[in-house]
């Protein structure tokens, strides 16, 4: 890519700043960001925690290992995303966790003819099978995939969903940027269509957009800014109806809705 991916810029944010606001949306437990030792990173959202790989340039199982073994007192199962896939959403992630049942071990999604090992669900459980493969330097997730019970799930299988069929249609969650013309290529599509609605005051800005209005934006900078709108202390918003937050950073996926409303200086 010819500079770190984590920073890359994403409306207004970082790819690594995107990425753990999509899945934190999805998820009921800690996010966790693992880096290469020292690695600097840009800002992330509050509450997520960074741990480091043991070794640097060791490939997905060692990163899959130091985050499976950060949360695996605090949670049985984690979706584990690698950062360069700025069209994830919230629904994928969801989707591809509710296909973990007592019978698997690891949901892996298979699209366009590859498997995705950065975009499925493990159990935590399974940190220990991870740490004997690095031990034993096969460092591939196929080694992994051989012992334990994998549950597999096509194009067809994940869009049997129908929110996610209707939200992510071509399953974009799984389109990774790997060279500068991938990057460019995804930071020129339209950013995804949200609904916006103004309350109370806010309702008479907006040079005549139309209340509620579908606008295109990828943060919630982006979708004030479409509403005519600043975001400080004066206006809050609320995402899908119950997440409350004024960070312009926020990212936004298909299909979302948001609300401003106006909020006194200590609101």
């Amino acid at each position: 890519m010819g500079a770190p991916k984590a920073a890359l810029e994403w409306h207004g944010s970082t790819l690594l700043r995107r990425i753990c606001g999509i899945v934190g949306r999805a998820v009921d437990g800690p996010v966790v960001v693992v880096r290469a030792p020292g690695q600097d990173l840009p800002g992330l959202p509050d509450g997520v925690a960074v741990v480091e790989d043991a070794r640097e340039g060791r490939g997905p199982l060692q990163g899959i290992a130091a985050g499976l073994n950060a949360i695996r007192d605090r949670a049985e199962v984690s979706y584990v995303s690698s950062t360069d896939v700025p069209l994830l959403h919230p629904r994928f992630v969801a989707t591809v966790l509710r296909a973990l049942d007592d019978e698997t071990d690891v949901v892996l999604p298979e699209v366009g003819g590859h498997r995705h090992p950065l975009a499925a669900a493990y159990r935590t459980a399974l940190a220990e099978q991870v740490e004997r493969l690095i031990a034993e330097d096969r460092m591939k997730p196929a080694f992994l995939f051989e012992r334990v019970r994998v549950k597999r799930l096509d194009a067809g299988a994940l869009l049997a969903d129908p929110a996610l069929a209707a939200l992510d249609p071509g399953l974009d969650s799984v389109l990774n940027l790997n060279e500068r013309d991938d990057y460019a290529a995804a930071r020129a599509r339209p950013a995804p269509e949200i609904t916006v609605r103004r309350f109370g005051a806010l309702r008479r800005l907006g040079d005549g957009l139309p209340d509620p209005a579908v606008v295109r934006a990828a943060t919630l900078g982006e979708a004030a800014a479409a509403a005519g709108l600043t975001l400080d202390e004066h206006v809050v918003a609320a995402l899908n109806g119950d997440q409350i937050t004024r960070d312009p950073q926020a990212p936004l996926a298909a299909g979302d809705a948001v609300a401003f409303l106006a909020a006194d200086a200590g609101g």
